[in-house]
């Protein structure tokens, strides 16, 4: 029997490195610890600078190319349903998903009920996004969508930091701005409805800039003064959700507060480093080297942030930037896939957190989206697959214990990125 598409990356990759654990401190001004001199290996490996001039050029396609296998759009449809069936069953008659329930002696920092707060409006909101973009093919799921559209409606107005230090907030204006995009689309010639989404994009762009970083760009920690305007310096990754989600919404018409955006896109470009990696945060800019700094360490959010830089116009992030980080994103699988599931954030190779699994699949989906049809091909099996490899026995995906939000996430990401993937497959056959 023919190993699983995971498997067989995982055992393309495992090899390719041996590196230290490494404990990552997020929120200080500085790494926890100074990173060791890199070896001469390391330094090349940290010297990829321009798209297609990294590593082995033709050990790499051959690598992508061996995962070109016919995919199944059968197989994907029924992977599809078992995720929309988890979602239908996982809804809170309230209309939301998640719960700060599955409490264990491990979890992150969450000062409540404000933290609980973000992180159910930014699963909600995900997995809202989901169904409506499944919404046709699913007509089942329309009153779970009314639901969910009732309650953020609702709670979404008063979605505030959870205190001085902790701003999970912003993730969850984030992703309501992108189901607020779809809802716009599924309201169309309800004039009372759109009235009220537009009023409540309004607010989520004052929200964004009253939480924005002093320095621009945005992040979800402030451990410096707590001022009413953060002080933290941005995360990359952060801005990126942030700066996509605008987008969404500006191709509806409105317009996000210009200003924020510019400084945003700035705090970004500070961030990113000439092969088209991304510092994890600011404070890090003097820690080039970090482990979370190196390419392996920014495989799940440079994807994010060369998409979100590319659709705010900047030149540089080419069609060949995006299929650069696309084949790193199959070819080196294995730096994410070990960080996948375990409940310390960062213990795991490159400092990788779990969490940045399914979302880093989701942007690289939406990076495949950027290309031309013809060279789309070439990521969407092998994306796909490692979806449909990773779906749980209930139907559902998950990358990281968060109490109960973990599992409505990963499976919104994971549906919207196969959804994707499956489109580009189809829309690749017809040509």
């Amino acid at each position: 029997m023919a190993k699983p598409f995971a498997t067989r990356v995982a055992c393309l990759l495992f090899g390719l490195f041996c590196l230290p654990a490494f404990t990552f401190g997020q929120g200080a001004d500085t790494a926890t610890e100074a990173p060791a001199e890199p070896t001469a290996g390391e330094e090349k490996a940290d010297q990829e600078a321009a798209p297609r001039e990294f590593g082995n050029e033709v050990e790499t396609d051959r690598i992508v190319d061996s995962l070109q296998e016919p995919l199944s759009s059968e197989v994907v449809n029924k992977s599809l349903k078992r995720g929309v069936d988890y979602l239908l069953e996982s809804q809170h008659e309230g209309g939301y998903w998640g719960a700060p329930t599955r409490t264990k002696a491990l979890n992150i920092y969450a000062p409540v009920p404000g933290a609980h707060h973000a992180f159910r409006m930014g699963t909600s909101a995900l997995a809202l996004c989901a169904l409506i973009e499944l919404e046709e093919e699913h007509p089942e799921v329309t009153p779970a969508i009314d639901r969910a559209e009732k309650w953020m409606l609702e709670a979404l107005p008063k979605l505030r930091r959870a205190d001085q230090t902790a701003i999970y907030n912003v993730w969850g204006h984030a992703y309501s701005l992108q189901a607020l995009a779809r809802m716009h689309d599924r309201h169309q010639g309800d004039e009372e409805m759109l009235a009220t989404i537009s009023e409540l994009i309004e607010q989520q762009f004052d929200m964004l800039t009253r939480y924005e970083s002093v320095d621009g760009g945005w992040g979800y920690y402030d451990m410096r003064y707590g001022t009413d305007k953060p002080s933290s310096d941005s995360i990359s990754f952060v801005n990126a959700t942030v700066l996509v989600a605008f987008n969404e919404v500006r191709e509806r018409g409105y317009k996000p507060p210009q200003k924020v955006v510019d400084r945003a896109i700035a705090a970004t470009e500070r961030q990113q480093k000439k092969d088209f990696s991304y510092l994890y945060g600011e404070y890090l800019k003097y820690s080039p080297v970090h482990p979370v700094n190196r390419p392996g360490g920014s495989l799940g959010r440079s994807q994010a942030c060369n998409v979100a830089l590319r659709m705010w116009g900047q030149k540089e992030i080419t069609n060949a930037v995006l299929a650069e980080w696309l084949e790193r994103l199959v070819v080196r699988n294995g730096w994410l896939d070990l960080g996948r599931k375990k409940p310390v954030p960062h213990e795991s190779w490159f400092a990788v957190a779990g969490y940045f699994y399914f979302y880093g699949h989701f942007y690289g989906a939406l990076c495949l989206e950027q290309l031309p049809i013809e060279e789309q091909a070439r990521f969407s099996g092998p994306l796909a697959r490692l979806m449909l490899d990773r779906q749980e026995k209930d139907g559902s995906w998950w990358d990281y214990p968060l109490y109960s939000y973990h599992q409505p996430y990963g499976t919104a990401f994971a549906l919207m990125t196969l959804k994707r993937c499956r489109d580009s497959e189809s829309a690749t056959a017809a040509e």
